[in-house]
């Protein structure tokens, strides 16, 4: 049905695309450190080793500072939920789709971890990439990660409500919108397919007022409850990591 409406609307959905790119706003990926330790915990425990890898959201785009995006601010909380210190390391790049997230890491220096968080699939909405080819864009990802950070949990971020997306006009709004609740819908079942895996919506964050400056990237707000709702995540898999499989 989504492909009927596309090739019925396709001359206004691209008029209104290029209008889009043309005159959106460019803001920074937020300045600060892309890799540290956060917390005062016992030196004497090896810390917990996060790795956070996706798109200009991850890359904390919106926010002036990491300090206020998702990375820095999550490692804070992980380290005073488990009482843990966190070494951590964020790979993330504006406008990058799945695969070439993957393309990203090949050519990156990844250090070990223990688990991963994943930000992506804006860029294969905007960019119309295939749903299967979506998933299976995303599963050689989490596979490439786990080979290379030995990983044993992974918390996987869906979509943004992009059918709420201020930035965009009717009716490319509500196509987008609808392309990524197909896109979020096989995500969610890949990663509900394994205990080592974890789901974080993003339907939470469907009020504009909240946003950024750009009407397009999460406002300070919304970066600060994102990374609580990872945190629970990582802090049940690790808490559950004596009895359950590692990663696929």
């Amino acid at each position: 049905m989504l492909t009927l409406y596309k090739i019925a609307l396709g001359p206004v959905l691209i008029a209104q695309a290029r209008w889009l790119r043309a005159t959106a706003l460019r803001l920074p990926e937020a300045a600060g450190p892309r890799r540290g330790v956060e917390g005062e915990c016992s030196k004497s425990v090896p810390p917990l080793r996060i790795l956070i890898v996706g798109d200009s959201s991850a890359a904390g785009v919106g926010v002036q500072e990491q300090s206020h995006a998702l990375a820095q601010p999550l490692e804070r909380l992980l380290s005073a939920v488990t009482g843990r210190r966190v070494a951590w390391q964020l790979i993330a790049k504006s406008g990058v789709n799945t695969r070439e997230a993957l393309d990203l890491l090949i050519r990156s220096e990844v250090e070990p971890a223990d688990y991963l968080v994943t930000a992506l699939g804006t860029n294969d909405v905007t960019s119309q990439c295939e749903p299967n080819r979506f998933i299976r864009d995303y599963i050689a990802l989490s596979e490439h990660l786990r080979e290379r950070t030995g990983a044993r949990g992974m918390v996987v971020t869906g979509l943004p409500p992009l059918r709420i997306l201020p930035a965009a006009p009717h009716p490319l709004r509500w196509y987008l919108g609808r392309y990524a609740l197909r896109l979020d819908r096989l995500l969610q079942s890949w990663a509900s397919l394994h205990a080592a895996r974890r789901y974080v919506s993003l339907e939470w964050a469907a009020n504009p007022d909240e946003m950024a400056i750009d009407r397009y990237h999460p406002g300070p707000g919304q970066y600060r409850r994102w990374a609580e709702l990872v945190c629970e995540e990582i802090a049940t898999l690790w808490r559950g990591d004596g009895g359950m499989p590692a990663l696929p």
